[in-house]
């Protein structure tokens, strides 16, 4: 019996390693395209493997079979020892239970058996319903991305055809205040094959090599000394460096700035709304997305001005620059503080609303801060944001941004048109910047998910330093760290000091450039610069998200504060918008129709004002159309662009509560 048991455990062992107990190993693949093979060898892959399986548990129960028989066998020969009573009822039993485990174990090979010839004889539907569904999305995608081509080239003739010009009313009610905006929605109606990625082929090829740190000892210079050619003066600390959302110092005038209020953590969860998706988007092909009523079950609960308000989450980076007496090293902390505004993006797939003509969005963090910021909608048709931030710290940011956005089939393309403005006051350094394009992937088939790609040329006027920033986008073949962002800052002579990298969704940091030289010529043609570098210091590093962030639309803890309610704020703010207030509460059936109400109140409005434009120009009067309430139109003396710049009179308004000259929008 000993050695029989041995050899049991033995050819059981053998058995197992032989392939009993293999994985069954599946495709994990996602949402990418399988490798290329007929549909036979993809339905009787399975159905092999099943086969083989089946074979394995018909030795098992071979095996089980056989020792049990031998089992039994030894139970009888027990039997019939002359043993005490009581032991051989025990025998008995034992006995009766090795054969219901035989019996057990044969209706299990039988119920394997009867599956398998089910599913073979379902193979030819699934392999029929399968191809016919893949048929189905190919021809799909096909047509989205047809009608979307048909449909620019209609706009394009449509507006190339002189029958078809402006109307007089609409060309009279932008006579003052359009010229800008109609640039910019011409600049959205690009050809249908452009991809939008700025002109990164002429991003300069460089490789960075840090430097040996034995071979260059610090000296305890202080913070600006870094940036003036000298290697070992490179003492940036890492305290200065690394950021921090907790902190509150005071600003260099020496004010005291109060405790941070105590504001919200949570919203409610967002709930499970299904939605027929195709029903809306085979009416947005080819069409801005600021133009189409889109159900709030496509939207987060936060304005397109509350959104633009979020690039300030990051905004002690430029109280760290403040401090920085060298321009170039300043530029570091303006660069990482550019990348960072995207960091709340990677996640964050549902589009904000669409502010009303005239809506505001003040975010007043001046105690507890030090800056305060304001955004007014100053355009609908295209939709045109302005916003102003002033810092006690001594930097003031403005900027005005027209979002243009295509549906192109398979994905969406969003371009933020115009410049931001950023100018520290001590130093007159002035630099501006544009935005990069914003892609949202998988629009019909497959997981939702964002990239960034392009460039960002930063750019001081007043000392001509620039930072050339690449934002890569995503390739599956691609050995690149996912969201990888590079650069170089030089100055006006085109000297690198400086080297950035990181991602646009974690962190950024700077190195040192000690020495450079050629190197080889890329695969393109273009001959790559070899920079000797100091080790790299982090500038910037994304702050983690809240708990539970995932059922609240991956709102940031700066995000979950921007729509709580606050009194004294102007009747225009985002805060008092019903359907968004409705929809953040989880009542969206409520939010659809009063967003439903508020965009026919708005349309009303328009339809009024383009009536009396008519009526001016019948009577020879000029007419002035809408003009914001608390920005104005002017040449902006370093770009020379008309942009809508902060005229002031709102903080004073607020002081008095005197809210008389807004307007009823909602």
């Amino acid at each position: 019996m000993k050695g029989r048991g041995c050899w049991e455990t033995g050819s059981l062992r053998s058995f197992c390693n032989a392939g009993c107990l293999n994985k069954f190993h599946k495709d994990d693949s996602g949402d990418e395209e399988p490798a290329s093979q007929s549909d036979k060898s993809e339905l009787h892959g399975p159905l092999k493997t099943l086969s083989s399986k089946l074979e394995d548990l018909s030795t098992c129960n071979e095996l089980i079979a056989k020792h049990g028989a031998a089992l039994q066998r030894s139970l009888s020969e027990l039997e019939n020892l002359r043993l005490p009573a009581d032991s051989g009822e025990k025998i008995k039993a034992v006995n009766e239970r090795a054969t219901l485990f035989r019996i057990t174990s044969n209706a299990m090979i039988n119920a394997c058996r009867d599956f398998l010839d089910l599913a073979e004889s379902h193979s030819r539907k699934w392999q029929r319903l399968l191809q016919h569904e893949r048929e189905q999305r190919i021809r799909l995608e096909e047509t989205i991305e047809q009608l979307a081509k048909q449909h620019n080239s209609l706009e394009r003739a449509c507006r190339g055809a002189p029958g078809l010009a402006t109307g007089t009313a609409s060309s009279a009610s932008a006579a003052k205040a359009g010229s800008v905006q109609s640039a910019k929605g011409e600049a959205s109606d690009e050809d249908e094959e452009t991809e939008y990625f700025d002109a990164m082929e002429d991003a300069p090829a460089f490789i960075t090599v840090t430097a040996d740190p034995k071979h260059h000892r610090r000296s305890g210079s202080n913070l600006s000394g870094a940036s003036e050619g000298h290697p070992e003066d490179w003492n940036l600390e890492d305290s200065v460096f690394e950021s921090s959302n907790q902190s509150s110092y005071n600003e260099s005038t020496g004010k005291d700035l109060l405790p941070r209020k105590r504001r919200r953590t949570r919203i409610p969860d967002k709930p499970n709304y299904s939605l027929n998706l195709w029903s809306i988007m085979k009416n947005c092909i080819g069409k801005e997305l600021s133009k189409i009523p889109m159900p709030v079950n496509f939207n987060e609960p936060l304005s397109m001005l509350q959104r633009l308000t979020e690039d300030l989450e990051y905004h002690e980076l430029l109280d760290k620059a403040v401090k920085c007496e060298s321009s170039t090293e300043q530029m570091c902390f303006v660069a990482a503080f550019s990348v960072s505004s995207y960091s709340t993006t990677v996640h964050r797939t549902a589009k904000p609303f669409n502010p009303l003509l005239g809506e505001t969005f003040e975010l007043d963090r001046l105690e507890e801060l030090g800056f305060r910021s304001l955004c007014e909608q100053v355009s609908h048709h295209p939709p045109a944001a302005a916003h102003h931030v002033y810092s006690r710290r001594g930097w003031t940011l403005w900027q005005e941004i027209t979002i243009a956005s295509k549906f192109r089939g398979k994905y969406l393309s969003i371009m933020p048109l115009g410049a931001i403005h950023l100018e520290f006051h001590s130093s007159g350094n002035h630099y501006v910047w544009r935005k990069v394009t914003s892609t949202v992937h998988n629009i019909i088939v497959g997981k939702l998910w964002i990239d960034q790609s392009g460039e960002i040329e930063i750019v001081n006027h007043k000392s001509k330093d620039k930072c050339q920033l690449k934002f890569t986008p995503y390739s599956y073949f691609s050995r690149d760290v996912p969201r990888k962002v590079t650069g170089v800052v030089s100055d006006a002579d085109g000297k690198a000091h400086y080297v950035m990298s990181g991602t646009w969704d974690e962190k950024m940091e700077c190195s040192k450039i000690l020495h450079s030289s050629h190197g080889s010529t890329s695969t393109e043609g273009k001959q790559k610069t070899v920079y000797q570098t100091l080790s790299p210091k982090v500038l910037w590093r994304k702050y983690p998200l809240p708990d539970n962030a995932e059922n609240m639309y991956f709102f940031s803890e700066l995000a979950l504060t921007l729509n709580e309610p606050e009194e004294r704020v102007a009747p225009t703010d985002s805060r008092l918008r019903p359907d968004q207030r409705l929809m953040e509460s989880g009542r969206w059936d409520e939010a659809n129709a009063e967003k439903q109400r508020l965009e026919e109140k708005q349309r009303a409005v328009r339809r009024r004002r383009e009536a009396e434009a008519v009526e001016a120009m019948e009577e020879g009067k000029d007419y002035e159309g809408y003009l914001p309430l608390w920005f104005e139109r002017k040449v902006d003396a370093v770009t020379g662009e008309l942009i809508c710049v902060y005229k002031g009179g709102y903080w004073e308004a607020k002081d008095k509560q005197d809210w008389s000259v807004c307007p009823d929008i909602f």
